[in-house]
């Protein structure tokens, strides 16, 4: 059994991915087939007698292009056909790899595979592997949005276009216009220029409509796309016949229409490429990860450190790591002392000390310190490439939400279909003569009051504009549906360290006993300063802050765990905790109840003594962000639930939530288990948003039913959450949280509306007052009755645009109410 991912372009909705799962699934060994709109790929499992090849055919039948890539890698080194032969097998048999064939004239290998499952440089490490070096290029090449790219350039071309056809065809309609327009050229002869524009239109940058409708329409599933198809199709056929054979129409009724169908193209593209733009990238997660793990390592060789690559390392090898250096692999330390920034993996800002017998995580950064150590997981085992298959695990689950309208157009699709069927037949058996091209006229504008220019725009206009205005207030959407969920959530997670707190320590009191305040502070900040302790820097800082000048230190001696000692000023300084102060004889009973209360609010206390004598209490502790405190309180006034989740000892964490407001707290969660913890609450019917700001909180981010990330935090956090809070203020969430309502209020009207205008219509365009009227819509009019849809989509959209930071006169619960009913009523 195999389990393979593949890239997937041109999904645009949950019908497609369930086109495309059902063309998996259809075929013999497939198992088990996932498709993920979000991020583009389909996991698929399978035996024999399925194939990759067979696999990506599947894709391009339902009318979906699988993402491939092609390269030439040129190897040194092979002599005879046996080479060429060995090389070949050793590629073909990675998993993800289409076709590889080798050259013994061109010393080349040429390779097609699958790049969401086998990368350039782990064909690279199989070419080595067989004996063989392969040049790779310089620098990697840049990854281009292709797909964002083409579609920009197709909008800009169908707009370039359809702009002259619209002005031509608004020209006739106006009599002062139409005579100019005559007088330049006969009304034949306009519409033959309304033609030659409006088809490369229709069949250049609408062509992704007609292979994904007929695709649709093959597998007896019509969609979204084939309605774009019919009704753009239907506009311009009826068009170009009107052009060529006019007598074939009733008097009156030989009107062209190119321009109909060149405005669904149009707007039905744009709506694409808004939708392309908000979903957001969530690859870059992943990459940004994978960019922290070590390219070499420095293996000990009989007696020498030699650079490998990291591929090459096994468990048992020796590693040498320098100070700046990053920890290539896991392991434990032989020799060696220093501190390790192990904040990738705890969250937690202060270096770790890493001595004889401590473990090291790769990935993690050596400040200070030369250390030795012994690999003992290395590849897939360790904890940071762990850390990144959680996150491609999260991302590739099936998110709960499904989009409302396309479980709508899954029925409203065939039904249209249908209808304009049945209008067509009923004209022809039972209208008036001619009955052919009555049944022509009302078929037509049936497909053309039908086209889904506003049900394609509903959604993203409301995305677009949303998402703007949350950049304005600092909020940025990294993906466009998380605008629209965040609307649903009920519980708030909040991750402690640099996102409730700043993430770094600070000198945060100081309690004076006697002397001089500021003498007494410039003295400890000049003993701290030959520390290399991080809580010795926050001291340094904090004083330097105040912009006292640090008098000379010497006869600096400390004691790892107690304290620290040196001469400043004629006068032996002593910084340190409680128990290093009793082992110098210095009572310290005045200040513990001081110390106490200042660690219980998790801070840590720290004595000072000048000549044997106790001068004051200072403390260093990760302060609360600004605007902490009034979030939690805002966030529980609307009724959320509000919890904290941290790797930190539950005393400290329970401080800190008292401080903010919380109640609940999940505290000593281990990073592999942070996304276990979000996933639990999940599974307990809560709709969980998830805050957080470093590496480590990257898969819980990602199982967040919406992941919300701290822009102050890291790269990789920040790509993989749904949302960035770009000023680091948790007031955001709350701004975001009611943006979010409103985007979802108004997406469900503009459903409500784009929906009911059509069932409303329909039967118009259809012709059922003729019999009582005699009146029947002309094409023309069914069509300007879609763009007027449109039109009202997209203002009431553009109304989002008045949201101010603070806007909450929406009730929550008021919102459940009218998003349910009126979720009700559309379905």
């Amino acid at each position: 059994m195999q389990r393979i991912e593949i890239g997937i372009e041109g999904m645009s909705c949950a019908s497609c991915v369930g086109r495309v799962e059902r063309a998996l699934s259809n075929q013999p060994g497939v198992s088990v087939s996932q498709v993920n709109l979000a991020t583009e790929k389909a996991s698929v499992e399978f035996d024999q007698p399925a194939t990759i090849e067979g696999l990506v055919e599947a894709i391009r039948d339902a009318g979906y292009q699988p993402r491939l890539e092609s390269a030439e890698v040129p190897v040194f080194g092979m002599t005879c056909g046996s080479c060429v032969s060995r090389v070949e097998r050793a590629l073909n048999k990675q998993p993800g790899m289409i076709r590889a064939s080798v050259n013994l004239t061109t010393q080349k290998a040429f390779v097609e595979f699958l790049p969401d499952a086998l990368s350039l440089a782990r064909i690279y490490q199989t070419i080595r592997d067989t004996g063989y070096e392969p040049q790779e290029p310089d620098a990697q090449a840049v990854d281009e949005d292709k797909e964002g790219v083409n579609l920009r350039s197709k909008v800009i071309f169908a707009a370039a276009l359809t702009i002259p056809v619209v002005l031509i065809a608004m020209g006739k309609m106006i009599p002062a216009l139409e005579a100019l327009y005559t007088s330049v050229l006969p009304h034949r002869g306009w519409m033959t220029i309304e033609w030659l524009l409006t088809t490369p239109v229709l069949f250049y940058a609408g062509s992704r409509f007609f292979r994904a409708g007929y695709a649709e329409l093959r597998h007896a599933s019509p969609g979204m796309n084939t309605l774009v198809m019919i009704g753009s199709s239907a506009a311009y056929f009826y068009s170009v016949a009107a052009l060529f054979v006019p007598e074939f129409f009733p008097a009156g009724t030989a009107q062209s229409y190119f321009e109909a169908a060149a405005v669904i193209v149009t707007l039905i593209l744009l709506g694409r490429y808004f939708e392309h733009i908000a979903k957001g990238r969530t690859s870059e997660a992943i990459k940004k990860l994978l960019q922290l793990q070590a390219k070499t390592a420095r293996v000990i060789r009989e007696g020498k450190a030699v650079e490998v690559p990291i591929e090459a390392v096994v468990p048992g090898d020796r590693i040498q790591v320098r100070p700046g250096e990053r920890v290539p692999v896991d392991g434990v330390v032989e020799e060696g002392q220093s501190y390790v920034d192990e904040s990738m993996i705890s969250g937690e800002p202060v270096p770790v000390a890493k001595q004889k017998k401590a473990e090291l995580v790769g990935g993690t950064i050596n400040k200070n310190g030369s250390l030795i150590f012994r690999a003992t997981r290395v590849g897939a085992d360790t904890v940071l490439a762990q850390i990144i298959s959680m996150v491609e695990s999260a991302q590739a689950d099936k998110p709960p939400i499904q989009e409302l309208a396309d479980k709508i157009a899954g029925v409203f699709v065939p039904i249209v279909i249908v209808l304009a069927i049945l209008t067509f037949i009923a004209w022809f058996s039972f209208g008036p003569a001619p009955a052919l091209s009555f049944a022509f006229v009302t078929t037509v504008s049936v497909l053309l009051i039908a086209c889904p220019c506003a049900m394609g725009l509903a959604t993203p206009t409301a995305i677009m504009v949303g998402t703007g205005k949350g950049a304005e207030m600092g909020v940025l959407f990294r993906k466009g549906a998380a605008l629209e969920t965040l609307a649903r959530m009920d519980t708030i997670v909040l991750d402690k360290t640099g996102t409730l707190t700043l993430g770094r320590p600070e000198l945060t009191d100081f309690i004076l006993v006697e002397g001089c305040e500021d003498e007494v502070l410039a003295w400890v900040a000049a003993v701290e300063s030959e520390s290399e302790h991080p809580i010795g820097e926050a001291i340094v800082k904090g004083v330097r802050d105040r912009g006292l000048t640090l008098p000379a230190a010497s006869d600096v001696q400390a004691e790892p765990g107690f304290g620290i000692q040196a001469q400043v000023a004629g006068h032996r300084i002593n910084v340190g905790a409680d128990r290093y102060m009793r082992s110098l004889g210095v009572d310290v009973d005045g200040l513990a109840d001081s110390a106490r209360s200042l660690a219980e609010k998790a801070k840590s206390p720290l004595y000072v003594a000048v000549d044997g004598q106790l001068a004051a209490l200072l403390a260093v502790a990760d302060p609360l962000r600004n605007g902490s405190v009034d979030a939690v309180a805002t966030l529980k006034a609307t009724g959320l639930d509000v919890a904290m989740l941290t790797g930190d000892n539950r005393a400290t964490a329970e401080a800190i939530a008292r401080q903010a407001g919380i109640e609940r707290v999940l505290a000593e969660v281990l990073p592999d288990q942070k996304a276990a913890e979000v996933k639990r609450l999940q599974e307990e019917g809560a709709k969980v948003a998830f805050v957080g700001d470093g590496i480590n909180d990257a898969p819980a981010l990602a199982q967040a039913d919406v992941g919300i990330a701290i822009g102050t935090g890291t790269d990789i956090a920040i790509e993989a959450g749904d949302l960035v809070l770009m000023r680091g203020d948790l007031r955001g969430i709350v701004d975001a949280t009611e943006l979010s309502r409103r985007t979802r209020k108004t997406i469900l009207v503009n459903f409500a509306w784009a929906y009911g205008y059509n069932l409303a219509l329909i039967p118009v365009a259809a012709g059922v007052l003729f019999p009582f009227t005699g009146y029947l819509l002309n094409p023309m009019l069914a069509a300007g009755a879609m763009s007027l849809s449109s039109v009202f989509v997209v203002t009431n959209s553009l109304r989002l645009g008045r949201f101010k930071s603070g806007d909450r006169h929406i009730a929550i619960g008021d919102m459940k109410e009218s998003a349910t009913a009126a979720q009700a009523s559309v379905s």
